[in-house]
């Protein structure tokens, strides 16, 4: 079977990590197989939010360690250059909101490729792990970018350098997730959000990423001309003309994507 399932369901892709045997962990078929789907999501009308997940006891354990050992193997520039950093930027470049549901383990890139999602939701025994300073290496996959962000400098430090786990709660506490759900909800609650995405006018949600992508390295005045633009893309969509509409009819609106 695959290593990468792919299901499409009322407007929402499913992708599913499937090395159970492996915690999910990645080699190279795995990294490319991801990469593909991700093109196929953004690429297909009929994708509206992307729900991504794990088969089995974890989300992902990072890298699958036999292939770095193997003299044969691709080495770590061809991971990062080849399969890692191209996941990260087909997520945050996807015009279409991306939810990670973890369930179990994240480590190492598979933590990294999880928070670089647009929505972070976890089960009550998730774990998420920076456990690259534990065998003389750093976060890769976004890890150093992300991280600050969401948690701020001295925590992300921390988590960096002492390789701690942190549980669900406390990923949630400190702002590195949305939500956290029992671990029998997850994977309706999870679901039941993408399903909300996927009905929301679309077009807008990709916007609101592509500023939110922006406003790390631009200045004020520079972020709000963006907004400017933006704004005037979002108010050229047909949503935009339904969601008014709906309003002033006192009515749910029907967004299509457009």
């Amino acid at each position: 079977m695959s290593s990468i399932l792919l299901s499409i369901q009322n407007n929402v892709a499913f992708i599913t990590l499937n090395r159970p045997d492996k915690l999910n962990a990645f080699n190279g078929e795995m990294s490319l197989l991801l990469q593909g789907k991700l093109d196929e999501c953004a690429s297909l009308h009929e994708v509206r939010a992307v729900h991504l997940s794990g088969a089995g006891k974890g989300f992902s354990a990072g890298q699958d360690l036999a292939e770095v050992v193997d003299p044969a193997g691709p080495g770590l520039e061809k991971i990062l250059s080849e399969y890692y950093n191209p996941i990260v930027t087909r997520i945050r470049n996807m015009p279409k909101p991306v939810l990670a549901a973890v369930g179990g383990v994240a480590a190492g890139a598979g933590a990294n490729i999880a928070l670089c999602c647009d929505i972070v939701v976890a089960s009550q025994s998730a774990s998420f792990l920076q456990a690259f300073s534990k065998i003389g290496l750093i976060p890769d996959s976004g890890g150093t970018w992300f991280l600050p962000r969401l948690v701020g400098w001295q925590k992300a430090s921390a988590l960096a350098m002492l390789g701690e786990r942190i549980s669900a709660a406390e990923a949630e506490r400190i702002g590195m997730i949305y939500k956290v759900y029992p671990d029998d909800e997850l994977s309706g609650a999870s679901m039941a959000l993408a399903a909300g995405l996927a009905q929301m006018p679309t077009k807008a949600l990709g916007l609101i990423k592509h500023a939110l992508n922006a406003s790390f390295t631009n200045s004020l005045e520079a972020q709000l001309a963006l907004e400017d633009t933006l704004q005037q893309r979002a108010g050229s969509t047909r949503d935009y003309r339904e969601g008014v509409k709906a309003f002033m009819e006192k009515r749910l609106p029907t967004f299509t994507g457009e």
